[in-house]
């Protein structure tokens, strides 16, 4: 799979740092969304956010490690799934927090027991689909890196400021011009100095708070159930189970993209391992009252723009999110990084997934009509509901949660598109 050097140790943990650097914003997201949503308590986020990125690296290392059974064996990353906010809102509002996280278990489990059937798909991605779908989901989070470059929150009278747009500048421009004139590990580590030196230079403007890491606790252990008790109610369970689906397309797209980095030829086995890694750590995410887990696409332009495509960096990322974990107040020096900063290599790190998604792309025969139109079709669909997700506002909520994602309506246009229009050779 990996023919490129293994890098050394020390290159093996400053590439993990970058990969978890590159995750941790998006990884603690979904925990403060829910816990502000539910009226957590101070105590309790800080509690919650310490057991999701440990059970991240939980999560991380399932993938990594193939078993008989379990571990799709790429350069995989996993946080919280950012599509199960709304759906976990609702049911702990409504049912109560027990039944949001007994909800997950049966998900997970659900995630679990259909993964040898769901990877069957694998023979209607071909190229082209394959390729549409990593276009979509690089260049439909775009909006996330905007949003972040302007200051993270659109509704504040100070988003889109000169200081955080400068922060960004500098974040991106410093990760462009490592990636052009650096060579070997310097440009590997491209998108970490990126982060670092503007986050130095937002410091020189006041931009940075040195609260967040006083204030956090020194040793965190999680506890299962910390949260209480779960409870089943089958309403939820499908709810969850249904987006669970979702994250399991867009986990296919990053396995693809990852794949074609690394040479890698996926077999229906491969995907089906990884899928029940995935299952699994959804399991686990409702158990330690934490909450549900994908495949991290971000990662996999880390993976593109420093060329590294071995698994080890990653081991050592799992590692440091489990350290994280355990130590809050080693964990909240991340927080310091601004949101600009973060943006400006989000924006750098998507725009790449989008471009290898087009690189996929370029290898199909666009004479044909067919492909032109699952390509044109499925990646108009796809950008579209990126830009306008309420057109979809008159439908069912459980509709609703699914097709309003976009990398979920690329898919089903691509796959359907290529088993309906006449032509079709199986991948």
């Amino acid at each position: 799979m990996d023919t490129v050097k293994q890098p050394n140790r020390l290159e093996s943990l400053i590439l993990g740092i970058q990969h978890v650097l590159a995750m941790y914003s998006g990884g603690v997201l979904v925990p403060l969304m829910i816990g502000a949503a539910l009226h957590f308590s101070a105590t309790q986020m800080a509690v919650l956010i310490s057991a999701d990125i440990f059970m991240t690296g939980i999560g991380t290392l399932l993938q990594l490690k193939v078993t008989r059974f379990t571990g799709i064996g790429l350069p995989v990353v996993i946080g919280s799934a950012i599509q199960t906010v709304t759906p976990l809102v609702n049911i702990g509002s409504t049912l109560g927090i027990g039944a949001m996280y007994g909800a997950t278990i049966g998900a997970g489990i659900f995630v679990f027991l259909i993964a040898g059937i769901f990877a069957k798909l694998r023979r209607f991605f071909p190229p082209v689909v394959t390729g549409s779908l990593i276009t979509v989901i690089g260049f439909a989070l775009v909006p996330v890196a905007i949003q972040n470059i302007g200051g993270g929150d659109p509704k504040a009278a100070s988003f889109g400021n000169m200081p955080d747009l400068t922060i960004a500048l500098v974040t991106i421009v410093t990760i462009v011009v490592l990636n052009i004139f650096a060579k070997g590990f310097l440009k590997a580590i491209a998108v970490l100095l990126g982060i670092i030196i503007g986050t130095i230079f937002a410091a020189f403007l006041g931009h940075v708070s040195i609260e967040p890491v006083l204030q956090a606790s020194w040793f965190h252990l999680p506890t299962p159930f910390y949260m209480g008790v779960p409870t089943f109610h089958l309403s939820a369970i499908i709810t969850m189970s249904v987006v669970a689906l979702t994250s399991l397309i867009e986990s296919t797209g990053v396995y693809f993209a990852l794949a074609d980095l690394t040479g890698t030829d996926l077999t229906e086995k491969d995907l089906a391992r990884g899928y029940r890694s995935e299952g699994l750590a959804v399991m686990l995410s409702g158990i330690f009252s934490t909450f549900p887990y994908s495949t991290f696409s971000q990662n996999v332009g880390v993976v593109r723009l420093s060329g590294v495509k071995s698994k080890r960096p990653i081991y050592y990322a799992a590692a440091m999110l489990l350290i994280i974990g355990l130590l809050p107040k080693f964990g909240a020096l991340a927080t310091m990084i601004p949101s600009s900063a973060l943006g400006g290599a989000m924006l750098v790190l998507f725009g790449t997934i989008g471009v290898q998604g087009i690189t996929i792309l370029h290898q199909v025969d666009f004479g044909q009509d067919r492909n032109l139109m699952i390509a044109a079709l499925s990646i108009g669909a796809g950008i579209g509901i990126t830009v306008y997700p309420q057109v979809f506002q008159k439908l069912p909520e459980l509709i609703r949660l699914v097709i309003e994602n976009a990398v979920v309506v690329t898919s089903v246009m691509a796959v359907a598109s290529n088993i309906i229009i006449p032509g079709r050779k199986d991948n």
